[in-house]
């Protein structure tokens, strides 16, 4: 794999086939967790080290140990198990380290285990049959872009919070409008690779 072809998953990743604006994976703490940028903001940090650890680990299970031994058929279940145990770790984590983006976080934080985004790039790693350096590469672009999603509709809702929004627009309505509007924005970098 060359460097072009490493930049290449990197900018699909973030921009053209973002997880949350193009695949629409991940809605749900797209949705929950984006009232604040801080909060969205450490939503991002605990998403990005357990879809990077959980790829490069679950690159050695599918290799190793499924294909291996012929239990390609226990691979969702596999990795399921790998993404809770990391969800589990980064909680204690989190717990311990900021109590504050702890609460803030809520039941968002270990619904990481079911957020469809880490499963289906560790699925996605494996069907296009990335090897471990394009798994490392396509994980942190996918979970960059992840973060570049909610921390952007974070600041777009704190601002109509303070902004004039008619009354039947007002919450969940307008945001809905506006991660709409931003989907299609991303969808402008549909060309670029």
């Amino acid at each position: 794999m060359s460097v072009t072809g490493l930049f290449v998953i990197l900018v699909s990743g973030i921009l053209v086939n973002n997880f949350v604006l193009s695949r629409f994976l991940g809605i749900c703490p797209f949705l929950g967790v984006s009232k604040q940028v801080e909060t969205a903001s450490g939503m991002g940090m605990a998403v990005t080290f357990v879809m990077t650890l959980a790829s490069i680990i679950t690159y050695f299970i599918q290799h190793f140990i499924l294909d291996a031994f012929g239990l390609g058929y226990l691979q969702t279940i596999a990795f399921i198990l790998v993404i809770a145990s990391l969800v589990q770790f980064v909680e204690m984590v989190v717990q311990k380290t900021s109590p504050t983006l702890y609460q803030a976080l809520g039941v968002f934080l270990p619904l990481i285990t079911t957020n469809c985004a880490v499963l289906g790039l560790t699925i996605l790693n494996i069907q296009s049959n990335f090897n471990l350096i394009e798994t490392i590469f396509n994980a942190i672009a996918a979970s960059v872009g992840f973060t570049l999603a909610i921390v952007l509709f974070a600041g777009i809702r704190e601002k109509l919070e303070i902004s004039d929004v008619p009354a039947v627009f007002r919450g969940f309505p307008i945001a809905l409008i506006t991660a709409s509007l931003m989907a299609i924005a991303f969808l402008g970098f549909a060309g670029l690779v």
